[in-house]
């Protein structure tokens, strides 16, 4: 089902057509910031299976003085948002370079519910999802998840550009069926892989852990909000300690390359996600490791983290990877209510696949061999495009629509929040 924050989009499309009332601003030249900036959101949607969504968001930045703008001195994210039968997100975000001294801190604090939490299975196209079946089954292809999270990462500096780089999360996950009265008697393939042995009776209902994480990270970028040139990569191994304990590493490279001025920027990440030792519970897979979350959430692949377009973890396995291509192109600049402005398009392709296959005997032998998607992964590919208004280098309100190659995939996905999702 579509959830459309309608009040979002209307912001938009107010700034579009604002801008042409803010000429006689225009002309001024942009100010540098000081003190406190907000800038706050209604978070207003519905959800035919959720109901109505109220509540708001919003980033917070402290610039001191202005003499590091657009640099911030402290940043929040605050997003409190609830629907009417249950589903909830209660987000708190901070991240600043200058809390502990020489020591960058970015911390995390949330509860997230979802009752109608997207959940295809394993392996990508190894295991199948058809959508006219999900049409007339809404909750075949969903679970009940709840998750209590809560991170610290830290970066100093090595020595130019580079940066060490740990961290500490807790992870508290709660998963089952879907419970929506309506759909109690329904069939769902999470039953279906907990009775199979895909999903372990032991992780069924979810659990805790201890997630620690250490690396390196190079950074050049010439302005972390909305770069318009440098390169942000990231060497992360992270994993889990005691009973049923596992190591990943994390490699991601982004780069901007400026091709006319600061006007217009090609934008790229290629990243990989791969099991070293171990094997993370069902309900850790669709994590990809972060330092700095741009989003409420850093998992999938699919989604508006990944693969725009496709559905939410539609592509879940020990090891992902993945690409994102895409052409920022600033082409309205202007004052808003004393704030400055700008407008940007992008125009995307995404592509990513499993390269290490979650339990792929088992669910071999757990399903109709008839079906010739067993066994056959490939690239999942998407293309679409978003739109941009951002305030004062550092607020972003993105508006982002993508569509998957593959029926397979899901239809269409559209997402509305903050910033770019690199």
């Amino acid at each position: 089902m579509k959830n459309v924050k309608f009040p979002v989009l209307l912001l938009l499309v107010m700034v579009l057509s604002l801008s042409a009332a803010a000429q006689n601003e225009q002309k001024a030249p942009a100010k540098v910031k000081k003190g406190w900036n907000f800038g706050p959101l209604p978070a207003i949607g519905y959800n035919s299976d959720l109901g109505f969504q109220y509540g708001a968001l919003t980033d917070i930045f402290y610039f001191g003085d202005g003499s590091r703008f657009p640099e911030y001195i402290h940043k929040f994210n605050v997003e409190v948002s609830q629907y009417t039968k249950g589903t909830g997100v209660y987000h708190l975000f901070y991240d600043s370079k200058h809390l502990l001294k020489g020591i960058r801190t970015t911390l995390d604090v949330s509860y997230l519910t979802d009752k109608m939490m997207d959940f295809t299975g394993f392996n990508g196209f190894m295991s199948q999802y058809d959508p006219e079946f999900a049409l007339e089954n809404p909750s075949y292809y969903k679970i009940d998840r709840r998750l209590m999270r809560a991170t610290a990462d830290f970066q100093g500096p090595i020595g130019g550009n580079w940066s060490w780089a740990a961290g500490i999360g807790v992870y508290g996950y709660k998963t089952g069926e879907v419970r929506l009265e309506k759909y109690a008697e329904a069939d769902n393939l999470y039953s279906h892989y907990v009775n199979a042995g895909l999903i372990a009776q032991d992780e069924a209902a979810g659990g805790t852990k201890l997630e620690l994480k250490a690396g390196i990270v190079h950074d050049t970028r010439d302005n972390e909000a909305d770069p318009t040139k440098g390169i942000w990569s990231e060497a992360i191994f992270f994993g889990s300690p005691g009973a049923q304990s596992y190591l990943k590493l994390s490699l991601v490279h982004r780069g901007f390359l400026p091709l006319y001025k600061d006007k217009l920027t090609f934008a790229y990440r290629v990243a990989v996600q791969t099991n070293l030792a171990g094997e993370a519970p069902f309900y850790m897979l669709q994590n990809l490791s972060t330092l700095y979350f741009r989003q409420i959430t850093s998992e999938g692949l699919g989604g508006v983290n990944t693969l725009r377009g496709v559905m939410r973890n539609r592509v879940v396995g020990n090891g992902v990877a993945w690409a994102n291509l895409e052409v920022r192109y600033r082409f309205l600049d202007f004052r808003f209510l004393k704030q400055d402005w700008y407008l940007a398009v992008n125009p995307f392709f995404d592509a990513g696949r499993v390269i290490q296959y979650y339990k792929k005997d088992m669910m071999l032998a757990a399903t109709d061999p008839s079906i010739e998607t067993q066994n056959s992964e490939k690239l999942h590919m998407t293309a679409g495009a978003g739109i941009k208004a951002i305030m004062n280098k550092n607020f972003i309100v993105s508006f982002e629509w993508g569509k998957p190659f593959n029926s397979g995939d899901g239809k269409n996905g559209m997402n509305i929040g903050l910033n770019y999702i690199f």
